[in-house]
């Protein structure tokens, strides 16, 4: 199969390439950070005469990962949220129309937003409570709309938090990762009382990403963990995995236009997608923890803004 990874740089884009090849996808990749390698491509999906070339690669799938993401991101850059996240979608599925391919989607848990447990699938309306999950929503229904009035085959995954040891490290990662580095640093953090997740380690992210490429009708797919657990906990077993001090944890009430708890179903992602998480939250901190340990000792220490 030929997969083009739009957004083919990140987090979640850069495992699902090699992931793909491992399996025997022909991969093209593409993003906006510039790179000089075979099978890639430098594009912006908000100007859609640079993502050309791939789509003259004729893929048969195409996974579409880019967008404007983060809750405070994309409150303070409003205009180039909704620009990416839905002009930027509409000029990916209007490319992904001409070649005839299949579309996954990457949409998010944000979509829901608070006081909805369990977060259903089925529900008709869910009501975002921030600019991301807002434009996210909106990208959905743009793909619904596609698929209803034009025959697109697509599927949209909304997934829940996602960990990597090897993502990047920084201060706007996600909690798992800030705190690993943190505390192996020595350095504080802080952590929301009453919020609770779960952890979907990579490995099986990926597995449920490459699996929907094969599903012929239209469907949302929550994709996570269904061992949710209060971040609190998590909290406690990296400082113990790591050996931190107690003391370097403050517990602080959560910010605005954040979701206290997420609670997924996800019957969709064990059903349709054949996917069922491999990796516990306990073997995923030890696997943070330890990488994190050898990257810090190895230099790669990163600067954090608050």
């Amino acid at each position: 199969m030929k997969s083009l990874v739009i957004g083919s740089e990140g987090n979640i884009g850069a495992p699902l390439v090699k992931y793909l090849r491992d399996v025997g996808h022909e991969v093209m990749e593409t993003d906006i950070r510039p790179g000089w390698r075979p099978n890639y491509i430098m594009a912006d999906i908000n100007h859609p005469v640079d993502l050309l070339p791939v789509f003259d690669w004729k893929p048969d799938v195409v996974f579409l990962l880019s967008a404007m993401v983060s809750r405070v991101t994309c409150e303070q850059a409003s205009g180039l949220a909704i620009d990416t996240n839905l002009g930027g979608i509409n000029n990916v599925l209007q490319l992904t129309k001409r070649v005839r391919a299949r579309l996954v989607f990457f949409s998010t848990s944000e979509i829901y937003g608070p006081g909805i447990d369990p977060m259903d699938e089925a529900i008709a309306d869910p009501r975002p409570n921030n600019r991301y999950g807002l434009s996210k929503l909106l990208g959905e229904k743009l793909v619904e709309y596609e698929v209803a009035n034009y025959g697109l085959k697509a599927v949209s995954l909304r997934p829940f938090m996602m960990y990597d040891e090897e993502e990047t490290l920084g201060d706007h990662r996600s909690a798992m990762i800030r705190f690993a580095t943190n505390l192996a640093l020595g350095r504080p953090i802080e952590v929301h009382t009453g919020s609770a997740r779960g952890w979907l380690h990579v490995s099986d992210a990926v597995r449920a990403i490459e699996a929907a490429a094969g599903v012929d009708q239209y469907s949302v797919i929550n994709i996570g963990h269904p061992d949710v657990r209060p971040i609190e906990s998590l909290a406690e077993m990296i400082r113990a995995e790591l050996g931190a001090d107690k003391a370097l944890i403050t517990y602080v009430e959560q910010p605005s236009r954040m979701t206290l708890v997420k609670q997924p179903l996800l019957a969709r992602q064990r059903d349709i997608l054949g996917v069922e998480p491999k990796v516990s939250l306990e073997n995923g901190v030890r696997l943070v923890c330890h990488r994190i340990r050898e990257r810090l000792a190895a230099g790669d220490c990163p600067v954090f803004t608050r």
